[in-house]
């Protein structure tokens, strides 16, 4: 038999019906995605309900779920990811953002999760590599390089890791966990340069000076003297040791010793500013004004810009009687700290030389004012201290 033949317009027909199906078919495939999109959308807000009350289990559940409707969805992948991590679950949770990984390497903030996984096993080489490769995204995860620095820190990078947390505190000063890190690791860095010096030399004028420096912070100022002149036997040239005895001594009210040690500074400096003016307050507690003012105007002349210069010239011009210049600096000290009660009242005195009553009274009352304050504020710390201690 020969083969059959079917009409031009059958054949065309058929055609036609074919395209209208494929044509069906795409349609009910792009209705089908669409409604499976949606219905993640508001899976994964019922995920996110559920994460908030702590259900996560029934979190999990949910992702299940998601995964069924749209298999390798990448934002369901990477939340069970997250999920999982916070359930420490590290080993299931780095698999997820694998998966995320190797469709899409720069997905938003994978990098960073897969790192925290990789960190929490305890694989703090594997958890940099991933931090880095986050920062390396134009908007990189903001705890990426606060983690990092703690992952270098366990791989022993100390100052890669200090490195990070000066970044980390340029980009937020107000990182409190960040300046708490940094804080720390200087500590331990300093630790670990006072353990090697010791075993370099424990009799150094470096150990010496370092530690007299950590007893003064500590206002172990016996200590740090004494550590301070085991420095200077080492080396008696050496420059800022004579500054440092001095201000140890004017910590502890011994105003003489304090200006022997600081006189020996100034022939080391003559234009140190911070020498000049320690010289100038012990002068003016002893009422050598003139001397004091030679002192404070050689630290005006440093640039030197602290209320408690402009304290101190106050007081030394209204000895003087100089009442213009006095007024001037004791503003210039109320202006650079508003709080603090005592130029207020020495400025009530130069009103009141100046025969100006209404103001005289009125920067008395402002010192009763600001006195009354601290004490209350006193009787707060006080009082918080007592009811922390119960």
């Amino acid at each position: 038999m020969g083969s059959r033949q079917y009409p031009a317009s059958a054949l065309s027909l058929h055609a036609s019906c074919r395209c209208t199906l494929v044509v069906i078919i795409g349609a009910l495939v792009m209705v089908s995605a669409a409604w499976a999109q949606g219905a993640v959308g508001v899976l994964l807000e019922q995920a996110r309900a559920a994460e908030k009350i702590s259900d996560y289990a029934a979190a999990t559940r949910i992702y299940e779920r998601a995964l069924v409707l749209s298999p390798g969805n990448l934002e369901v992948l990477k939340r069970f990811g997250v999920l999982e991590q916070t359930e420490l679950e590290f080993d299931s949770s780095i698999s997820h953002f694998q998966q995320v990984l190797a469709r899409e390497s720069q997905y938003p903030e994978i990098n960073f999760f897969l790192g925290m996984s990789y960190f929490g096993k305890g694989e703090s080489q594997r958890a940099i590599q991933s931090f880095e490769l986050e920062l390396a995204n134009a908007k990189p995860h903001p705890r990426c390089r606060y983690y990092l620095a703690l992952a270098l820190q366990s791989t022993g990078r100390l100052q890669d890791a200090i490195s990070q947390l000066d970044q980390t505190i340029a980009n937020n000063p107000k990182d409190a966990d960040a300046l708490y890190e940094l804080a720390r690791m200087h500590k331990n860095a300093s630790l670990q340069a006072i353990e090697q010096l010791k075993t370099i030399d424990p009799d150094s004028f470096q150990l010496h000076a370092l530690m007299g420096e950590i007893y003064a912070e500590e206002k172990l100022y016996p200590d740090a003297i004494k550590e301070y002149r085991s420095a200077l036997d080492k080396q008696p040239n050496a420059r800022g040791i004579h500054f440092s005895i001095g201000v140890a001594y004017w910590a502890q009210r011994q105003p003489a010793d304090a200006q022997k040690e600081f006189s020996l500074a100034l022939k080391e400096n003559p234009g140190d500013a911070m020498t000049n003016l320690y010289l100038g307050d012990i002068a003016v507690q002893e009422q050598r004004f003139q001397e004091a003012l030679t002192y404070l105007q050689a630290a005006q002349k440093a640039h030197l810009e602290v209320p408690q210069m402009h304290m101190l010239l106050g007081n030394c011009y209204q000895a003087l009687h100089d009442l213009e210049n006095a007024k001037a600096e004791l503003l210039a000290a109320i202006s650079a700290d508003p709080g603090a009660a005592p130029p207020h009242y020495l400025l009530a005195q130069v009103y009141r030389e100046l025969r100006n009553p209404e103001a005289s009274a009125r920067e008395l009352t402002e010192y009763q004012r600001l006195l009354k304050s601290d004490a209350d504020k006193a009787i707060e710390s006080r009082n918080g201290s007592y009811q922390d201690s119960k």
